[in-house]
């Protein structure tokens, strides 16, 4: 079941479901409200699942476990107690997002009185790059200290990324000049302190901390960071995550090539 989860694979899913508890395709149909003969499709291999509402269905009418879910790529049932995790877990990890478009209003409120940012990201630009971005309008207008750590274009990494989302090379890399460029630009016209920074690994997390709350997601060889599952996450003297990642960044900010 973990590994079928983890490639969205329903029919795996569907028939692990039926070795475990006996459910006829009727009795999946009934919890998923998928229609019977669709399920058969699926159990048989003729059609695949993509659509995200029909993941959701699945996990709802399987009742599947928060854990499970995750692994699907599905936010939480709980998302704000996590109680799996217990006090320590709870005391750091604040909230989980289904993505980023669901974190926004809470990403923009804290930003809004943040005298810190710092980003790990591969281009940057949904996130400050454009005019329209996740953070420009804040960073320009209360210009706290702010640092990005971007994907170098010219590194085998970035090769790499190219090939995972399907994109040449040269526009790839091309997103991520055009975001140094308006980086600049915003330093200049706002007089805001931006520094930035190129790491030449593979991207694996993506990291907006905001004084001392981090909100995280992750890459894959098919996930984009802003639409992968997001957690936020506080310092907590007992807690390992938060410490985790800024101890990550900041090293990965050491070894890297600062052009801004």
């Amino acid at each position: 079941m973990r590994e079928a989860c983890q490639k969205r694979d329903v029919a795996g899913i569907l028939r692990a479901v039926q070795r475990g508890t006996g459910a006829s395709q009727t009795q999946l149909a009934m919890a998923t409200g998928i229609l019977q003969g669709r399920i058969s499709e699926i159990l048989r291999g003729t059609r695949t699942v993509t659509a995200f509402e029909v993941f959701e269905r699945i996990a709802d009418g399987l009742a599947m476990p928060d854990e499970t879910r995750v692994l699907l790529g599905l936010a939480p049932v709980h998302p704000s107690g996590l109680d799996h995790l217990g006090p320590i877990g709870r005391a750091e990890m604040l909230a989980a997002y289904r993505s980023q478009a669901d974190a926004t209003p809470d990403i923009r409120q804290a930003a809004s009185t943040a005298q810190r940012i710092d980003i790990l990201a591969v281009r940057g630009l949904g996130i400050i790059g454009m005019n329209d971005s996740l953070l420009r309008a804040t960073v320009a207008q209360n210009r706290p200290a702010f640092r990005a750590l971007l994907l170098d274009p010219d590194s085998a990494a970035a090769q790499r990324r190219a090939a995972e989302v399907g994109e040449s090379h040269e526009s790839f890399a091309s997103g991520v000049s055009l975001c140094v460029a308006r980086l600049r630009e915003l330093r200049e016209q706002t007089g805001a302190q931006v520094e930035v920074y190129f790491y030449d690994m593979l991207p694996t997390w993506r990291v907006l901390a905001l004084d001392d709350v981090q909100f995280v997601s992750a890459f894959g060889g098919e996930h984009e960071g802003h639409t992968s599952p997001m957690y936020k996450i506080a310092a907590s003297a007992h807690g390992a995550l938060h410490r985790g990642f800024r101890r990550f960044t900041d090293e990965l900010r050491a070894q890297a090539r600062q052009v801004i």
